[in-house]
């Protein structure tokens, strides 16, 4: 998603880009968060107590910076995309036993009014429990007796990061960028002022490599950036990347419960959600250190009964089991590598890399989605001292642009994938079933465009369903 807007935002000031990604566009972490356009009151909640604050002011600061982040963010993109997102009553319970007072929750909401974005407002207010309980879905809260408050703000939900990745890259492509999926940076070199790439094609193991100058790079591989820098030479880079795992399982709650969502911390204190998404329900996140495969990231079965447990402890009235788990998903958090912080610093950063030996080398740790509009300005204005633009500025858009037919995502779309398809061009794969009913018949279509033999189509309707299985755990 930041790598997306870097290219569309650097394509509108003039400058000659060429955007690559080892995969599909956005089929990383920019597909798995919680899809939250929140305002940024995760960052006040520094988990313990507010005492840790305290004992860090640094981690305040960095809090306050990347809440006033969030708010901003959240008012450009409802005000500029608003078909992109969708307003949400959420609920934040206070209990006697609560980390945080109400009082301490009326204060957060003040310090991000006054933090920026009041344009689109959060609608803030704190009931009695007695009046909370009579809401729909708050009815199922555990401990009633012991509930004091219950404090009621506006959300806002990305419905479909994926296809807002997709946005902002064709319309860098619109500007001028060259976009290339399924194109990895196999290495990098310095070349007098500026840098050779070597790309492989990753869809065709016979097709020759192909190199690229460039004056400068913007490393935005989010979980890969250490990979890539990896692959450079001088490669002087230090470690930049710590990941964390989110994981998220979905249900059908109740229709009466559609329209509301819950903020709350989980026994470990970690931020935890019940947000409503097209007619279902879905919980998360976990946030546990991740070093695992970073291509085969998926919700295992002890993450599903952990989130299960912690929707049973929440809401114990609705008594959720492992066979009302329609699907699940999972995600890593790039988060800035940092040894104080063991599961990493939120803290978005920039690293320009020039003083490591990488001269014009740039990477961008930590970046959420909600905030990656700003993240393609940062970027462009960390340039503009060191390299001019060779061509006139133009006015980038941010309108959507409807979601794809099939012939389309094909032809037009770099869609390579029944997965592509489903996924990040229609979003037809984000239903109940995953889109699994219309499979077959959405690879025949694609067979059609690329000229597949049946075979072909077979095995990339096979090749779906395991997918469903195996990143999803949609039942066979």
């Amino acid at each position: 998603m930041n790598g997306a807007n870097t290219a569309q935002t650097l394509s509108a000031r003039g400058y000659s880009v060429l955007l690559v990604d080892k995969g599909d566009f956005a089929s990383g972490s920019s597909s798995r968060s919680s899809r939250l356009l929140h305002c940024g009151l995760r960052y006040l909640a520094p988990g313990g107590s507010l005492w840790d604050f305290v004992r860090h002011p640094g981690r305040f600061a960095v809090a306050c910076r990347m809440a006033r982040d969030a708010m901003i963010s959240r008012a450009r993109f409802v005000e500029l995309t608003p078909e992109r997102v969708r307003p949400l009553s959420f609920c934040f319970p206070v209990y006697d036993d609560s980390p945080y007072a109400g009082w301490q929750v009326d204060a957060a909401f003040a310090l991000l009014g006054r933090l920026g974005g009041r344009s689109v407002p959060l609608d803030y207010r704190r009931l009695g429990a007695r009046e909370a309980l009579k809401a729909p879905l708050l009815e199922h809260l555990r401990a009633p007796d012991r509930l004091r408050s219950v404090a009621m703000f506006r959300e806002y939900q990305f419905d479909w990061p994926e296809r807002i990745a997709m946005d902002a890259v064709l319309d860098a492509e619109r500007m001028g960028a060259t976009v290339r999926n399924y194109t990895p940076v196999t290495h990098m070199a310095r070349k007098g002022d500026g840098w050779r790439l070597e790309l492989a094609d990753a869809l065709d193991d016979a097709a020759p490599p192909v190199s690229v100058s460039a004056r400068a790079v913007f490393n935005m591989a989010g979980i890969w950036i250490d990979d890539v820098n990896g692959r450079a030479e001088p490669d002087g880079a230090s470690r930049l990347i710590t990941g964390t795992k989110g994981c998220h399982i979905v249900v059908r709650l109740p229709p009466e419960c559609r329209d509301f969502g819950i903020a709350t911390l989980n026994r470990l204190n970690e931020p935890f959600y019940c947000i409503p998404w097209r007619g279902l329900h879905y919980f998360g996140p976990t946030e546990t250190l991740y070093e695992g495969d970073r291509d085969d990231i998926h919700v295992t079965p002890e993450e599903i009964d952990f989130l299960i447990g912690e929707a049973n402890h929440l809401l114990p009235g609705l008594t959720i089991s492992r066979s009302d788990v329609l699907y699940t998903w999972a995600g890593v958090r790039p988060l800035t590598y940092d040894p104080a912080q063991p599961l990493g610093a939120r803290s978005r950063d920039l690293h320009d890399l020039s003083p490591t030996g990488m001269e014009n080398v740039f990477a961008m740790t930590a970046g959420p989605i909600m905030s990656h509009r700003s993240a393609g300005t940062i970027a462009a204005d960390a340039l503009a001292p060191k390299l001019a633009p060779s061509g006139p500025a133009a006015e980038p858009s941010y309108a959507a642009r409807p979601a794809a037919d099939i012939h389309r995502a094909v032809a037009e779309e770099q869609a390579e994938t029944l997965v592509d398809v489903m996924f990040r061009r229609t979003g037809k794969g984000w239903s109940e079933t995953m889109g699994r009913e219309e499979a077959e018949t959405a690879a025949e279509v694609m067979g059609e465009v690329k000229g597949w033999p049946r075979d072909r189509i077979a095995r990339e309707v096979a090749d779906y369903l395991e997918y469903l299985r195996r990143t999803h755990t949609l039942p066979a």
